[in-house]
């Protein structure tokens, strides 16, 4: 059994996943528009909560977030099942996929064969799309795959039921309605001014408050928990930026493309200079993950380097700030 469904890659895997399922339904939305209208820029940090042995640092909402507002704020209706074991979650696979239902799963990471190795390790927050079945070979469309791939049976399984910190428990979604009629620039405006507000919140541990109780602990680091800890905590915070979460610099290059699709659908010309504007913090904090490598891996010749990276960071809090004020002035 197989789906008519085609394979788009994307930057990110529950952007892709998104665009993928809704362009199977006839809704051509690219992966910056569900990205932005799903207000999936974020930030939050909170020492201790650990995740792999290191402060929980996310550059997203919690998975599932950027979809179900997206969906929301489109008018559509996205059906979401958990199972309590691994026969029910087959079965009902399996059932959508005769129905001509491509289905998106959430799974870990650590057993996709299909992962260079250097990318497997305990992370329960990645998505993909089962679009069909050759006999005991589950047919896969993971967005950040160039092309399709395939899983068998017990490979599924255990990814989808992958255990630790937000284990998946099976769980599948796919729409269910979509409206005849959708109203794209409200949608979009209210995915801007969600964004704004989060990452303008009077809290320490979010948007760009969060940022600079970062900025803070990194220049702690070092005294309070060694530079061997220290090191692995700033290793674990650019993982989490660039290969996973694609939060730093991945985030803000797709936020400025949804910034540039938005102008025109709103003729708003000020969202196209602050499109330009977001692609070059984007380029500040590819440069802020490259010198938080060469520190833990010991290829830095600056001095001072946990204070140097804290003040980028502080620099690029500021730049946000400024920034998401204006965004939000500008609709």
């Amino acid at each position: 059994m197989e789906t008519n469904f085609i394979h788009h890659q994307s930057a990110h895997c529950e952007n892709g996943v998104a665009s993928n399922l809704l362009k199977h339904h006839g809704i051509n939305i690219s992966e910056p528009m569900v990205f932005g209208i799903g207000s999936g820029l974020f930030f939050f940090y909170l020492p201790l909560l650990k995740v792999n042995h290191a402060p929980a640092i996310s550059y997203r909402p919690m998975p599932g977030s950027i979809f179900n507002k997206a969906a929301k704020r489109l008018g559509i209706k996205v059906k979401r099942v958990r199972f309590s074991n691994p026969q029910s979650a087959q079965k009902a696979l399996e059932e959508n996929l005769n129905k001509n239902i491509p289905s998106g799963l959430q799974v870990g990471v650590y057993n996709l064969t299909y992962f260079p190795d250097e990318y497997r390790f305990h992370f329960n927050a990645h998505n993909l799309v089962v679009y069909g079945k050759n006999e005991n070979t589950f047919l896969i469309s993971d967005p950040v795959m160039e092309t399709v791939t395939t899983l068998t049976e017990n490979e599924l399984e255990k990814v989808r039921f992958a255990k630790g910190a937000l284990a998946p428990k099976g769980h599948m979604y796919y729409p269910t309605f979509i409206p005849e009629n959708i109203n794209l620039a409200s949608a979009i405006k209210k995915g801007i001014k969600d964004t704004c507000n989060a990452m303008l919140a009077p809290m320490p541990i979010v948007g760009v408050g969060g940022m600079r109780f970062l900025a803070r602990s990194i220049r702690k680091w070092p005294k309070s928990k060694g530079v061997k800890v220290a090191n692995h905590y700033l290793a674990q915070m650019v993982r989490m930026q660039e290969e996973i979460g694609t939060g730093g610099g991945g985030f803000r290059f797709i936020y400025a493309a949804f910034l540039q699709e938005a102008s025109e659908i709103l003729k708003n010309d000020e969202l196209k200079k602050l499109s330009a504007e977001m692609t070059g913090i984007g380029d500040q904090w590819r440069d802020f993950a490259v010198n938080a490598a060469r520190v833990y891996k010991k290829r830095s010749n600056q001095e001072d380097v946990y204070n140097s990276l804290a003040d980028e960071l502080l620099h690029l809090s500021d730049l946000e700030e400024a920034f998401f004020k204006k965004l939000k002035k500008a609709i």
